[in-house]
């Protein structure tokens, strides 16, 4: 059963960076990742051309929690329990014949029960945020190309060169030397891609340190990009904001690392110096792990044992190995359910009259089409696993967004903006609202747990984990 905990019994406040403090324009930012790589792989690897050629219903393959078999081109979204909710060779989502014949109704071999996650690292690749995501995209399509160069090819060897495509656009030089196409992008037009954060989230953290918080900022991004991402969202002065700040923090090997495996280093320019063979003060540090840091804190707060909360995008990174290796209380940041701005739906156009981008009562749409197709689809496989409809149950998945919305649409008819109660497993009793937008395209899952925190489940393989998720106020 997940625990409660009150955040202003924590001494210690911690932020990711990315998609967490800093949130993104994902109609924007997703298509540049998605171009960094492609491009790399055109240019440098020889890869066909079509790569480079995305429709905006290409990105409805896009989902968090798919797990991308490295040897085949496989992709699979798990179910709660374990077992495959569907798969896809590619793009080309298997039926439900082929789906039972390849993994039938057992729980997936790889499935950790206790945690969620795939027991074979080597073998799969998770994707659980909006960094991942568009690369999720294109290693489907470099499937579908490879497969239909190769007839009759049963595995593949692309993994290596997305890997250097990692490399040459995220390489720790890479912000400074203006190499591959993001950061020379992020630096070009910075409000093109990021929000700029309220200034609401900003006297947040001011009172926070007012009542003696001590504020953590722990990102796997380096030291320079760390930099142009707090300036631009959080003012120039960001730094006051935070006690410590740790960038390269390599997660989730911060939280699951030793320190042998995983020191603390310097920084000068924003490169690295020595390492430290222990975090003596406050500071601004690469690298690192969280018990050295945990360390510091007992000195920092004067107390044996002093409770730290983090906040963070990603299950996999940020939620998990906090709360399992370092034992701190998580709060999970979902975009999901920042919802829509502006018309409720007996007052919108129908559907098809609609826009991706309208504008209503002179404000854009908050949530994108980006957005629409991962909220639809998470809510889909939500409904499913917990039979709040259950002729939805035998509903074959379809990676046509309209379709599918267009089935939801007739099921909730009756049930628009309806509350209906839902006792699980445990024997905690839920709210689910359930929130149906005709003209946006998409459908909105808010569960509300006691206490204004919002226990989200939307079709992870985490839901068993003993995790406080929520929102950030």
């Amino acid at each position: 059963m997940a625990q409660h905990f009150s955040l202003a019994a924590c001494d210690v406040v911690g932020f990711d960076l990315d998609h967490t403090l800093c949130r993104y324009n994902l109609p924007e930012s997703a298509p540049l990742i998605y171009n960094s790589f492609a491009r790399f792989l055109v240019k440098e690897k020889g890869y066909d051309k079509e790569l480079l050629t995305v429709t905006p219903e290409d990105w409805d393959f896009c989902c968090k929690g798919l797990a991308l078999d490295l040897e085949d081109g496989t992709f699979i979204k798990l179910a709660e329990n374990g077992t495959v909710l569907r798969a896809s060779h590619g793009t080309k989502m298997m039926t439900p014949d082929m789906l039972a014949e390849a993994y039938g109704k057992k729980e997936w071999k790889y499935f950790v029960s206790d945690t969620g996650m795939p027991s074979h690292p080597g073998k799969y690749y998770f994707y659980d945020n909006y960094f991942d995501l568009p690369g999720a995209l294109l290693c489907a399509r470099v499937a579908d190309s490879l497969t239909k160069q190769n007839s009759g090819q049963k595995t593949f060897d692309f993994w290596k060169d997305i890997v250097a495509g990692i490399q040459h656009n995220f390489k720790m030089s890479a912000f400074k030397e203006n190499c591959g196409l993001y950061f020379p992008e992020i630096k070009r037009d910075p409000g093109k891609y990021l929000h700029s954060c309220p200034e609401s989230v900003r006297n947040w953290l001011q009172q926070l340190k007012s009542a003696g918080k001590i504020l953590l900022l722990i990102t796997s991004s380096h030291s320079d990009y760390c930099k142009l991402l707090c300036e631009y969202t959080l003012g120039d002065d960001f730094a006051d904001l935070f006690d410590i700040v740790i960038t390269n923090a390599l997660k989730p090997g911060f939280f699951s690392h030793s320190p042998s495996q995983r020191p603390f280093y310097t920084l000068k320019d924003d490169e690295e110096q020595e390492s430290l063979p222990s975090l003596d003060k406050p500071g601004w540090y690469s690298q690192g792990n969280s018990a050295h840091l945990y360390e510091l804190l007992k000195k920092m707060t004067s107390k044996p044992k002093p409770k730290v909360v983090y906040f963070g995008d990603s299950m996999h990174s940020d939620i998990f190995p906090a709360s399992h290796y370092s034992h701190w209380e998580t709060v999970l940041i979902l975009e999901e359910l920042r919802g829509e701005e502006g018309e409720k739906p007996e007052e919108a156009e129908p559907l098809e009259k609609k826009g991706k981008y309208e504008f209503l009562n002179g404000k854009i749409q908050r949530t994108p089409w980006f957005i629409h197709g991962l909220l639809t689809k998470s809510v889909l496989t939500a409904l499913l696993q917990f039979q709040v409809l259950k002729q939805l149950q035998n509903y074959p998945w379809t990676t046509s967004l309209q379709d599918s919305l267009q089935t939801v649409q007739k099921q909730l008819a009756t049930i628009r903006w309806s509350i209906i109660p839902m006792v699980l497993s445990n024997d905690e009793t839920l709210t689910i609202i359930l929130m149906e937008t005709i003209y946006a395209t998409n459908v909105l899952l808010k569960m509300l747990f006691s206490k204004n925190i919002l226990k989200c489940f939307v079709g992870t393989s985490f839901c068993e984990n003993d995790q406080v998720i929520g929102i950030c106020p």
